[in-house]
């Protein structure tokens, strides 16, 4: 039968799963496939296994109880392996690079930092006054100049700005934010954010991390919102 596939742990993690149920409307138990030094963290499946909320948690609920008592390879949600053979092959054909991944990731986890601009007047009114030109081309629209070019010349130079100075913040953050991680990522930014960055933070530096956040957080302003979230299995790490 079809296994679905949470994360990937050393043999002698303690695998704690009394009572819990996979993905999927059947709800088979979580239990573990065995190879040498490994072990995949499973559930058999007998259907398509789609992102529903119900699925996502149960995915989420069992990297969490994995997290909890050592460190884990994650998966994405929604691996499945044709059978037990499988998994077992896959473990033995990569057993070097899953054990020194584990020992990469030990006593580490990832947090993630999101920057955005929710409040855009805050910014918008420090380029009208720190940049001549656009302070210019915004008093003549005022005014009521009727050249049709104003507006665009105007919103091109305000994008720039714009731009080059969430470049600039985005990374004055990272700077400060690197040296508590053992690694990090910076992902492409989605939405209104002009930062998405992953942390690898090893445990003894997490009361550190968090307080450098937090201050941060606070003395960004200018109308940009600091989001965090922590801690995560180290999906970006693996």
């Amino acid at each position: 039968m079809a296994l679905y596939v949470y994360a990937i742990t050393a043999k002698a993690h303690p695998h704690r799963f009394d009572g819990m149920h996979g993905v999927g409307s059947q709800e088979t138990p979580v239990r573990t496939v065995t190879a040498g030094p490994l072990c995949a963290v499973v559930s058999e499946v007998s259907e398509e296994i789609l992102p529903k909320r119900r699925d996502l948690l149960v995915h989420q609920e069992v990297q969490e109880r994995l997290m909890a008592d050592g460190v884990v390879l994650p998966m994405q949600f929604g691996y499945i392996a044709p059978d037990e053979l499988a998994v077992r092959q896959a473990l033995e054909e990569n057993t070097d690079a899953y054990l020194n991944a584990l020992q990469r990731l030990e006593g580490c986890a990832e947090y993630h930092v999101r920057v955005a601009q929710e409040d855009e007047a805050p910014l918008l009114h420090q380029i009208l006054g720190d940049v001549p030109e656009a302070r210019d081309l915004n008093d003549r629209i005022r005014a009521g100049d009727p050249d049709p070019q104003l507006p665009l010349a105007l919103g091109e130079l305000v994008a720039h700005e714009v731009e080059a100075r969430h470049q600039t913040l985005a990374a004055g953050l990272v700077e400060a934010l690197v040296p508590f991680a053992r690694e990090h990522v910076t992902h492409p930014p989605t939405g209104d954010d002009f930062l998405n960055l992953s942390l690898l933070v090893p445990d003894e530096k997490k009361d550190d991390f968090m307080s450098a956040q937090a201050n941060l957080a606070r003395e960004i302003g200018g109308g940009v919102s600091m989001r965090f979230s922590g801690p995560l299995p180290p999906y970006s790490f693996v």
